[in-house]
């Protein structure tokens, strides 16, 4: 989520280093938004034949080898915060700007997500009221706020966090408590929720690549690389939000699972509709009846809500640097508005744009962000081993062949894996994409023979339109740097 951070003057400056090793990890947790086992549960279980657990062991696996080489990379090139600005740095600027064209699409589309689940929670307790009309209220609601004001939210982030594990907890109890009874499985130790008769690689790996985007997050804390108290907290703190989220989940689907080892039951009819939207309500209506699916409903709701903001606040932003950087047109993106210093083209575009959700499937959205996050989990591998091994020379000894080829090389090979088995119309639609980015990037280097511009979301965007230095007698307004700054994207 997003936190406050302030420069020490108003065109630009540093960023106080005043977060510790827990802090940024409940950031990257937030962010990750550890209710939505629940909503992407039933789709993943019918894709994978009722194994959602091992689809999320795959994955962790996965993001556990990515994010090792996040805290290598990150700790080489401290002041970066995403996979283009490594790759630009590591490789080639231009191949820098296709990384962060491509992972744009899971920028762009991440509010969306939040929008769509949030949808789903509100029609399941609302059923007569269109769905159309809860989409438009959020996107209204949260350009609203997010116009008038960016304010970091990492407390609220903490409160949010905190509420949402205890309610997971207390879900996993219940279930224990009903597995014991004889429901579901009847029993609390089984394999069957990683592996039993029917189950194929290819389907596991199919569900691999959906849950994967709930891992989105972890790579958020090194926006936080200029923030934190020591150096050697950045890898330390990708690696705990990883494996931490990724405990959450598992232990979340392995209990789901063995409570209902069929996902036929979130599908009453035959109706895939329940499956392809969030299952979270109907999975707490039937371990707890209305008292648990409104409880279970409202972590959801303040966890993705939440998460909405930041993502929504993020990408604004980052279009805003990117504007300014003549990367996008600059009287338009990288525009300010000089009385709510807000980025306010860039927050109503992404509002625009999350009123897709109306026709939209969570899973489709899902598939479209994993192109742009799974690019950018590669091309972070790709570039541990050109930036030590190649440029250092850090090759010449078993252990850093191992350290900088051998590893980053295996979590190269395994987020490339999971690529290749997204949906078929992520993958249409994310070359289309970055075919456009090629023909993009030929304009704006004028067919290669310049370098292309760079845009790094974490660079300071304050004062770009040049706002009055306040007098002694009339202090800075304490949001600008908050508003224009809301950290929490990936």
């Amino acid at each position: 989520m997003s936190m406050k951070t302030k420069p020490l003057a108003q065109g630009g400056g540093t960023l106080k280093r005043n977060l510790g090793l827990w802090a940024i990890v409940g950031l990257g947790l937030g962010y990750m938004t550890p209710t939505v086992v629940f909503d992407t549960f039933g789709m993943v279980g019918r894709d994978t034949a009722n194994v959602v657990p091992a689809a999320y062991l795959v994955a962790l696996v996965v993001m556990v080898f990515t994010a090792i080489s996040y805290g290598k990379i990150a700790s080489a090139i401290p002041s970066a915060g995403s996979a283009y600005t490594y790759v630009r740095e590591s490789i080639h600027p231009n191949l820098g700007f296709m990384v962060g064209w491509t992972s744009l699409i899971d920028y762009v589309l991440l509010p969306m997500v939040n929008c769509l689940i949030i949808r789903s929670y509100l029609e399941a307790l609302f059923p007569d009221i269109p769905g159309w009309i809860w989409v438009v209220l959020y996107c209204v609601l949260v350009t609203a706020i997010i116009y008038l004001t960016m304010r970091g939210t990492s407390n609220a982030n903490m409160v949010l966090l905190v509420f949402s594990i205890i309610v997971m907890a207390v879900f996993v109890v219940m279930v224990i408590a009903q597995l014991a009874q004889g429901h579901g499985a009847g029993t609390v130790a089984s394999i069957a929720p990683f592996l039993h008769d029917g189950v194929t690689m290819g389907a596991v790996l199919m569900g691999a690549t959906i849950v994967c985007f709930s891992f989105i997050g972890f790579d958020a804390v090194t926006m936080y690389a200029e923030e934190a108290k020591g150096p050697k907290i950045m890898p330390r703190a990708i690696l705990l939000t990883v494996i931490l989220g990724g405990a959450i989940f598992l232990v979340a689907a392995y209990f789901t699972q063995l409570r209902f080892p069929d996902w036929n039951e979130f599908a009453p009819g035959g109706d895939m509709q329940y499956v392809e939207d969030s299952t979270l309500p109907i999975i707490g209506h039937l371990v707890g009846g209305d008292v648990l699916r409104a409880v279970l409903t409202a972590a959801g709701f303040c966890a993705t809500l939440a998460s909405g903001l930041a993502s929504h606040a993020s990408v604004s932003r980052m279009l805003l640097v990117m504007g300014r950087n003549n990367v996008l047109p600059r009287r338009v993106f990288g525009y300010i508005n000089p009385r709510t210093h807000t980025p306010t083209f860039n927050i109503v575009l992404v509002g625009a744009i999350c009123l897709l959700a109306i026709p939209f499937s969570l899973e489709l959205i899902a598939a479209w962000i994993n192109f742009g996050a799974l690019i950018a989990f590669t091309f972070v591998n790709v570039s541990v081993i050109a930036w030590f091994a190649v440029r250092k020379g850090l090759r010449r000894t078993p252990r850093d062949v191992f350290r900088y080829i051998v590893m980053p090389a295996i979590g190269m090979l395994l987020t490339g894996l999971l690529w290749a088995n997204l949906h078929q119309d992520a993958l249409i639609g994310g070359t289309v994409w970055a075919v456009l980015g090629v023909i993009y990037l030929l304009v704006l280097t004028r067919g290669f023979r310049r370098k292309v511009a760079s845009f790094d979301e974490n660079e300071t965007v304050t004062g770009f339109n040049k706002l009055p230095v306040p007098s002694p007698q009339q202090p800075l307004d304490d949001d600008l740097d908050d508003e224009l700054d809301p950290t929490g994207a990936r």
